[in-house]
């Protein structure tokens, strides 16, 4: 009997495999045993073929050669990973290797992953899936011990490979177009396009929003506060100040009648377990993280440390089979963080029920929880062991019993007006001595016990009360994130099946490319942030006027996933659908060359590209301000400012360091401003309190490309560095 050959789809995931088999022999991009190869890609090996590569005439931009809908889509290796491509097709071709177990991420991204490499090499043998959410020798060895056929898995290639291929015909072809139309760097897709209408729609609702003044009516009776409510619409704000003075004016010497006095034991669970999308909200809410930073945080603690199951998922439940494994993953995390907690659910019998179990919400995934492993609390890093700290609390809250408290509603009425009192007194802090661990507001319960239904109370405080509405909030990273997975409001089309479609399909994109979506808007200067906040640059806003209508709505996107979650299931056909796909992408660039539209750059500068000697233009990137080259072909950039990671001397706020090299100064909003000689001269008394481990931890972070740059404090600690 043959050998069988392993692909994982990241290096550290096939170490851990080739492990649990016993694959002691290490090759260059592999590893061997007895009876198995393990080997991996670094993410995709394989991918679609640029234009360029179907011919030369391709090469030049020119909307002569559009549309391209090239049939079939050739599949080229990438050039930064082709050394790791020929290991896995050398491996995969030897003639002692009889099947394939493709053991990368479980889900349709994953599986494109591997059958693209298989389907690149040319290779014919037998296959299996090893299916898994959590890369723990344990889980490793009981998916190994149940691996399924691989034509199981047939359709979800389709799936991925209609979605890779239509996003090809649909991207490629209306870049092209809009960028040789408008001699401008423009791009669109399916996903980022409408993402980029949401932020257009938000910025213009807050524009157009004119703040109102509001007014209220309070009463105190018996230490109680009361406040007014209109008759039908139970509302207590009054926009007209005159009428809100005449109730109070009709109140003078009047009693308050209690009309009804009502008292509720209620409770409420916690809330649901994290799928990638919230967990992202969270992060970025607590701890300002991107979502791209929680993804790639979320996946180090997955793959790397082994202690938090697959991020990439969707589902907010587990399944009825985890549920014997539940102590044992209690056990694991129980030393973290709230270990009373823990040790608590260790000694009782677990609060399991149907909201946070239930089969019938978990497809591809469950929802991210810890794994049984242990962490190893010195391996975790601090960004680390807040992500963690995040799913551990979680976790915790759902199996903790439900927070109740005692509610008592009171109903007043004075001459024809009603007034309104609540209060509530906890009786069980339940699941939140673990998620919010602050003081519930509790009433006096003695002031309540002297208020009785059908009696009369003297009031002894009448007073108006004001406020003013508020527009919506601009978006942040965590609030778009929440809108592109429930994007409805955002829809033109008011019909119930298409909002079903959007709620069924999870909203626009997946929860594993929602991140570099983000990413992606802001990298094309189509959105920038001022602190937390995102805006759309003045590129977005005349991009979202020369794309076509439908390319900008949710709607699009909908049906697209509503039909490749068809193909997974083999209820629809990868050819019908990329049929309509083809004649979707030749309607988008007729209406794209036959536009009327114009394109301006309005942030030209009179600063020289070096690289082709044309005008720059202006642009906020993520890490502050840089002038690119107006030329697409040319790519040429410099930086104008960047925030460093230098302390202002006054408010310990970050520089922003400013000019170019001889020139540099640093520069704080606070209005502190100071040479790069200056700077230098100050960091030099500081070198007796830096000691060898900071400068170190430091330097290794300004060497990341994506970190702030600043040299000049890099260069001064570096004299310190032995």
């Amino acid at each position: 009997m043959g050998k069988k050959l392993v692909l994982a789809e990241k290096p550290s995931v096939g170490k851990d495999i080739a492990k649990v088999l016993n694959c002691n022999k290490k090759g260059n991009g592999f590893y061997e045993g007895v009876n198995h190869i393990v080997t991996w890609a670094l993410g995709h090996l394989v991918t679609l073929a640029e234009p360029e590569q179907y011919g030369e005439q391709y090469k030049s931009w020119s909307m002569d050669h559009l549309p391209m809908l090239f049939d079939p889509l050739k599949l080229v290796v990438i050039k930064q990973s082709g050394k790791q491509y020929s290991v896995v097709k050398t491996q995969m071709s030897r003639k002692d290797v009889d099947s394939i177990i493709i053991a990368t991420d479980a889900g349709r991204e994953g599986e494109l992953v591997a059958r693209w490499i298989i389907a690149k090499a040319r290779v014919k043998k037998p296959i299996k899936r090893l299916w898994i959410s959590s890369v723990t020798d344990k889980a490793i060895r009981e998916g190994f011990s149940s691996l399924k056929d691989g034509r199981q898995y047939q359709n979800l290639y389709n799936s991925a490979q209609a979605r890779a291929e239509a996003d090809w015909y649909v991207g490629i072809n209306a870049t092209r177009a809009l960028t040789c139309k408008y001699n401008a760097q423009l791009s669109c897709g399916r996903v980022q396009t409408p993402t980029l209408t949401m932020i257009a729609k938000r910025e213009e609702e807050i524009n157009k929003f004119t703040p109102q003044n509001f007014f209220g009516v309070k009463v105190t009776a018996k230490g109680i506060d009361f406040n007014w409510q209109d008759n039908k619409r139970k509302d207590g704000r009054i926009f007209d100040e005159t009428k809100a003075e005449k109730i109070i004016s009709s109140l003078r010497g009047q009693k308050l009648d209690i009309k009804e006095v009502k008292v509720e034991n209620k409770k409420s669970y916690a809330p649901p377990l994290y799928d990638l999308t919230e967990l992202q909200r969270d992060a970025n809410k607590i701890f300002s993280f991107s979502a791209k930073e929680t993804l790639s945080i979320t996946q180090k603690l997955y793959e790397q440390h082994k202690v938090l199951t697959y991020p990439r998922t969707d589902s907010r439940y587990i399944t009825t089979d985890m549920v014997d494994t539940l102590k044992d993953r209690i056990k694991a995390c129980s030393f973290f963080d709230n270990s009373s907690a823990a040790d608590k659910l260790l000694q009782e019998n677990l609060n399991v029920g149907k909201h946070f179990v239930d089969n019938k919400k978990v497809s591809d995934h469950h929802a991210i929880i810890p794994t049984e492993q242990r962490p190893m609390l010195s391996s975790l890093n601090d960004r680390e062991k807040k992500i963690y700290s995040l799913v551990v609390q979680r976790f915790l809250a759902v199996l903790l019993p439900p927070y109740k408290y005692q509610q008592i509603s009171v109903l007043g009425g004075a001459k024809e007006h009603r007034f309104y009192a609540k209060g509530k007194k906890v009786t069980s802090k339940g699941w939140k001595i673990v998620l919010d661990k602050e003081d519930e507001s509790t009433f006096d319960a003695r002031n309540f016990s002297n208020i009785e239904q059908g009696k009369q109370v003297e009031i002894s405080a009448v007073s108006k009360t004001s406020g003013q509405t508020s527009p919506p909030a601009p978006f942040n990273e965590g609030t778009l994130l929440a809108a592109m997975e429930n994007p409805k409001k955002y829809m033109d089309e008011k019909s119930k099946d298409l909002q079903k479609v959007i709620g069924e399909t999870g909203g626009i994109g997946t929860v594993a490319t929602r991140a570099d979506i983000i990413e992606k808007l802001f990298s094309s200067f189509l959105i920038e942030k001022k602190g937390k906040e995102i805006n759309i640059t003045s590129k977005g806003k005349q991009l979202l006027e020369l794309v076509p209508e439908e390319l900008k709505s949710p709607t699009l996107t909908a049906q697209w996933e509503q039909q490749l979650t068809a193909i997974s299931k083999g209820s629809l056909k990868k050819e019908e659908f990329l049929k309509d796909i083809k004649n979707y992408t030749v309607k988008v660039i007729k209406e794209i060359e036959n536009s009327k539209q114009k394109f301006t750059h309005d942030n030209l500068t009179r600063s020289r590209c070096p690289k082709c000697n044309k005008f720059m233009l202006e642009v906020n990137g993520k890490k502050g301000k840089m002038l690119i080259c107006q030329d697409r072909e040319c790519g040429g950039r410099e930086n104008v400012a960047k925030t460093t990671n230098a302390r202002c001397p006054e408010c310990k706020k970050k520089l922003e360091l400013r000019g170019q090299k001889g020139g540099e100064i640093f520069v704080c909003k606070c209005g502190h401003k100071e040479k790069m000689s200056s700077f230098n001269k100050r960091k030099g008394k500081q070198k007796q309190k830096v000691n060898k481990r900071d400068v170190a931890k430091y330097l290794k972070k300004q060497d990341k490309k994506d970190e702030p740059l600043n040299t000049a404090l890099a260069d001064a600690l570096a004299k310190f560095k032995k």
